[in-house]
């Protein structure tokens, strides 16, 4: 009889040191101390014999933990930098952080002390704030570390540093020197709840709003030359009825725009006797949808083109005014509403256009808390705009004035987009305020030229950005915040004129490189004015607004790319999610085409969102969310979530379509550990 186990004796196994069991949260902190100390990187991608390669990193924001999204972003880039090393190329990864703006200063406004929050200077939150980025940059950099990402952690850019500060102060300073960037007064997105002016990229548009929209009729006064022979006969009966979904916004009207190639028709109202209007001036093509929505019949007795409405008068049903009738453009159908347009150029674009046509005002009667001004006269102090399933006390007291004064048709609950701003998650306005504006439409089609020459990838991400781009006239460069990078301008105490030119420009970026830009706060105007204005015979006082934190990463390329002799610029490569082609992707384009004419990249690489298995968005409200951190180190209980390490992370990246969205949770993760054990196993034998 053979003896028990002796045939293992006669097979040739191999011999190995490679563990069967991954044992990953010890060996792979081992594996990574072993790259630090033998600078594997360091010595790789700076002594490879090829040409430089580099990856610019876009900087998360330094603010809270960390999401699988970010794993996702930050392996990707590490892929691709590692699979360069492998072809012998030399690369340079440095990572950033962005460092300022609102989240960070609410944050520390949250945990102050309400003695501290009365104080006057702006100087002890600034300082909270750098303490409060710097925790965050420290703990993201350990976890990136952790995902075993190289790159120089060391050296990373934060656009708080002043050498960075300064840098973009430059650009600023650019730009307004060609005359990109100006001063004016136009309706921006405001956030009554962070008090600030908001840029496209911060807000968003959430499902289940519902705004009070209203039909409303303002009485004819006079009537142009062209449409006397039309439409004398119903004077004094006769009103434009006009739909809006901002009630708040009418005592801002100052014009009513119709489309000048649509036709109009003024119809005979019988039962409604909520106005009294005997004749409503409407488009021709809605009098019978019309009439079914008002609940009325509506004939029509006369009908004429758009154009020959322009330059007759209305008056407005709240305010003793006189208001035109203008030509509005193709923004006017008949797809909702009357075909007339409520125009209030004080609050919004289309409006502000084409109330500069005309010479009307611009008149804004809303506070940055929201609240109407004395200007809206007996409504002063309501606010204008509440939750998304609540009708304002101002929306309210706009309807019951209406109501009163016989002029509201009809009221009824309108569900749509609107924007919200999404780190408050509150409700936005458009009003018009004093903004620093960069105007795009200046240097537009050299962005759209340099769009094409970058390669796309997928290729949908230039059917993505080139609209954006195309039909982007002006970016609204300045917040109202304390916590941000200063815009370095001076106005005369007197005159209130703008003192800003290469000579003030160039002093304050000198101190601000070698102070940061808490000098501006922290100086007195002397200090920060060049010296041939310090005995002029003027009184100076320097300006309190901060700039867009997207004009802060979007000028990375100046700081981190191009001032870095080591460095090629454009960037090779930018990597980021397909929510920056409105973000840092544009903001990085137009700064960069706006100093230098050129894309700061050769070429856009877009990732998707991460979802859960079943598809859905990740959320703490739903329970799906996918702590990295959790991935790796396992939670409290091993059983249920069981520390994978980071080489399944990463082996799960590296799975995956990730220019598309992508799915992980439990099962993913017990698969593609089994994947892992499987090449380990296989890798034993050879």
């Amino acid at each position: 009889m053979t003896e028990p186990g002796s045939y293992k004796k006669t097979v040739n196994l191999p011999k190995t040191k490679f563990d069967m069991r991954a044992n990953a949260t010890k060996r792979e902190p081992e594996i990574q101390k072993f790259w630090a100390e033998n600078k594997v990187y360091e010595r790789l991608s700076q002594e490879n014999p090829g040409e430089l390669f580099i990856l610019h990193d876009g900087p998360p924001y330094a603010n809270g933990s960390l999401h699988i999204g970010h794993a996702l972003n930050k392996i990707l880039k590490d892929i691709i930098n590692r699979y360069k090393i492998l072809q012998g190329r030399k690369i340079s990864y440095i990572p950033g952080w962005d460092c300022h703006g609102l989240p960070i200063e609410l944050k520390v406004r949250l945990f102050m002390k309400s003695s501290e929050r009365q104080e006057l200077s702006l100087l002890m939150p600034r300082n909270k704030a750098y303490d409060c980025g710097g925790v965050a940059v420290y703990l993201q950099r350990e976890s990136f570390k952790r995902y075993g990402v190289w790159g120089d952690w060391e050296h990373p850019y934060l656009t708080s540093n002043p050498q960075y500060e300064a840098e973009q102060i430059a650009v600023f300073g650019d730009m307004f020197l060609k005359g990109y960037i100006y001063r004016g007064l136009k309706p921006v997105h405001w956030s009554p709840s962070s008090k600030t002016a908001l840029a496209e990229a911060e807000l968003e548009y959430p499902e289940g709003h519902t705004s009070p929209s209203i039909y409303a009729a303002f009485p004819m006064t006079n009537l142009a030359d062209a449409a006397k022979d039309k439409l004398s006969e119903f004077l004094p009966d006769l009103g434009v009825a006009i739909w809006t979904t901002t009630p708040w916004t009418i005592p801002g009207n100052l014009a009513v725009a119709v489309n000048p190639d649509l036709n109009y028709a003024v119809v005979e109202v019988e039962n409604l006797e909520s106005v009294n209007f005997k004749y409503l001036i409407v488009a021709a093509d809605l009098a019978e949808r019309l009439s079914e929505t008002f609940g009325a019949k509506l004939t029509v007795k006369s009908t004429f083109k758009g154009k020959e409405l322009e330059n007759s008068t209305y008056r407005h049903p709240l305010f003793d005014r006189e208001s035109p009738v203008i030509i509005g453009g193709d923004y006017i159908t008949t797809e909702s509403g009357t075909g007339l347009v409520h125009t209030a150029p004080g609050h919004g674009q289309e409006d502000y256009i084409v109330g500069q046509k005309y010479d009307l005002p611009i008149l804004a009667p809303v506070d940055a808390n929201g609240k109407f001004t004395e200007e809206a006269g007996k409504f002063v102090g309501l606010k204008v705009v509440g939750a998304k399933d609540q009708i304002s006390e101002g929306n309210q007291a706009i309807i019951d004035a209406l109501t009163e004064a016989k002029s509201l048709i009809k009221h009824e609950p309108y569900a749509h987009k609107y924007p919200y701003d999404w780190r408050t998650k509150k409700p936005t306005i458009f009003r018009a305020t004093e903004q620093w504006f960069a105007s795009v439409e200046k240097f537009r089609e050299t962005a759209l030229e340099q769009i094409k020459s970058v390669q796309w990838i997928p290729a949908q991400g230039q059917n993505r950005i080139t609209p954006m781009v195309a039909d982007r006239n002006d970016w609204c460069i300045s917040r109202q915040r304390s916590w941000g990078v200063p815009i370095p301008v001076f106005y005369d105490e007197e005159t209130n004129e703008v003192v800003l030119n290469e000579d003030t420009i160039k002093h304050v970026q000198a101190i601000i490189g070698e102070k940061g830009s808490d000098a501006w706060w922290e100086l007195s105007v002397d200090d920060l004015m060049p010296e041939k204005y310090l005995n002029d015979g003027r009184k100076y006082r320097k300006g309190m607004d901060t700039m867009d934190v997207w004009f802060d990463s979007g000028s990375s390329w100046a700081s981190v790319v191009e001032q870095r002799p080591e460095l090629r610029y454009p960037a090779d490569v930018y990597l980021e999610g397909s929510d920056q082609h409105r973000g840092w992707f544009q903001s990085s384009l137009l700064t960069s085409v706006a100093v230098n004419g050129v894309a700061p990249y050769k070429t856009v690489l877009t990732h998707g969102y991460t979802l859960d298995e079943k598809g859905f968005k990740q959320s703490k409200s739903l329970g799906n969310v996918i702590d990295p951190r959790i991935v790796i180190e396992g939670g409290k209980n091993q059983k249920q979530e069981p520390a994978y390490g980071a080489d399944v992370l990463r082996l799960w990246v590296s799975s995956v379509d990730y220019t598309n969205d992508v799915g992980i949770g439990k099962n993913t993760l017990k698969q593609i550990m089994d994947i892992r054990n499987k090449i380990r196993n296989s890798t034993r034998c050879f």
